[in-house]
């Protein structure tokens, strides 16, 4: 920022320096309280003050850029119904009804519209909080702006304003922090049907998320004819997961070539995928398999690898009169 200061030797003075900087800011800020009250002047600096706290604390960039990471990662989890029993009361000898005897006492239709509940919930809690996450940004902005600004009288006459927009942009950041986490399903049935006993286990249902399924880019790499994947889950889950690998040839040529497509379980994180066509381009996505307690599943992870071109065509050529060595492929594994 270049200032055209005249007199007084000043014009001599390198301007874009900081401290030229601090002294141009600092002589605003004296002639602006040549113009107020001492009274006015000492409330105007501690609004600026309470607004640059709040701005570099309870609402700074940092903060919000992870909020933002923090939202795109979710919009790539898995959500789930999570079945917990609830404790039994005092005195009961009944044992523990474990989840997996559960889904036998559970109501399939009725259970099938409660995941239809929370697939809805879901949806409208990530709506929510992309819409809250929003007002931040604009708030953080227009608090900005107004620091910036070089009037005193928001300051002033209009602090209280300032002052509520600042309770009220505190109260949607409490709202987004507590709507990061799934909650309990809103229960409107009863899933557990008659089953002829006095007492019917109580559970509750609660949303549950899971880490997204991502390839491991630098150890997937696409060969001649067959390709090495590899992926992970960033919170690596207590029992062991299945996935479901899907593959396909980009552009195929011939009616034998749309064939070059499949959809692969898988039990672990790493699979090799063979017979593939040379110099080709493969897309393959990976996901976690399909389970009875899924509710929703708005990502999978992509991934596109070409294989290596094959060997050339024809006879290899000699060397010095003799035959010539076979061609060698390099292993990147």
């Amino acid at each position: 920022m270049n200032f055209q200061v005249t007199g007084l030797g000043l014009d001599k003075m390198k301007l874009d320096s900081p401290q030229s900087f601090l002294d141009q800011e600092e002589a605003e800020e004296a002639e602006d309280q040549q113009l107020l009250e001492p009274e006015a002047w000492r409330a105007y600096m501690e609004h600026r003050t309470a607004l640059r706290e709040f701005l570099t604390s309870d609402l700074s960039p940092h903060l919000l850029k992870r909020h933002h990471a923090r939202m795109e990662l979710l919009k790539k989890c898995s959500y789930y119904i999570e079945i917990l029993p609830k404790h039994l009361a005092l005195g009961d000898q009944n044992p523990l009804v474990l989840p997996n005897t559960m889904f036998q006492l559970i109501d399939p239709w009725k259970f099938q519209r409660m995941k239809k509940v929370g697939t809805a919930q879901t949806k409208i809690q990530l709506l929510l909080l992309g819409d809250l996450l929003e007002q931040l940004d604009r708030g953080r902005a227009e608090l900005d702006a107004l620091l910036e600004s070089p009037d005193p009288r928001p300051f002033l006459a209009d602090w209280g304003l300032v002052a509520q927009r600042l309770a009220d942009l505190s109260a949607v950041m409490d709202s987004f922090l507590a709507m990061m986490v799934p909650g309990r399903l809103h229960l409107k049935h009863r899933l557990v049907s008659d089953i002829g006993t006095t007492k019917i286990p109580h559970i509750r249902l609660m949303l549950s998320t899971k880490m997204p399924v991502m390839f491991d880019r630098k150890g997937s790499v696409a060969h001649q004819d067959w390709a090495s994947l590899r992926w992970f889950v960033t919170i690596q889950p207590a029992a062991p997961e299945q996935f479901e690998l899907r593959f396909k040839l980009l552009d195929p040529r011939t009616q034998q070539e749309c064939m070059q497509c499949g959809i692969i379980p898988v039990a672990a994180c790493t699979f090799d995928v063979h017979n593939l066509l040379p110099n080709r381009s493969y897309r393959f996505t990976i996901k976690r398999a399909e389970s009875y307690t899924l509710v929703y599943e708005p990502w999978w992870d992509s991934l596109t690898l070409q294989t290596r071109p094959g060997p050339p065509e024809g006879p290899t050529p000699s060397r010095l009169g003799k035959p010539g060595l076979p061609l060698t492929t390099l292993s990147e594994r």
